[in-house]
C-alpha cells in the first residue's frame, strides 16, 4: 500500500467508519509509515480545532450570562 491510499482512507474515516477490509491494511501501513501517522495526528487536531467555540460563539454566550447585582 502506498501513501496515497492511506491518506484517502484517513480522510474518509473522519466522516464514516471504514469497511473491515480497509481497516487492517491501513493499520499495518500506519505501523510502518511515520508520514501517514503524522497526517492522522494532523487530521485529529483539525477536527478538534473545528469543534472549539469561536469568538462569535463566546460573545453570544457571554451576552446571555447574567451577573448577580
Amino acid at each position: 500500500m502506498n501513501c496515497r491510499q492511506p491518506v484517502r482512507l484517513l480522510s474518509d474515516q473522519t466522516d464514516r467508519d471504514l469497511a473491515g477490509d480497509k481497516r487492517l491494511p491501513l493499520r499495518l501501513h500506519l505501523l510502518i509509515c511515520v508520514g501517514c501517522r503524522n497526517y492522522r495526528r494532523q487530521l485529529s487536531f483539525l477536527r478538534q480545532a473545528c469543534q472549539l467555540p469561536g469568538p462569535s460563539t463566546s460573545a453570544a454566550v457571554m451576552a446571555s450570562v447574567t451577573t448577580p447585582d
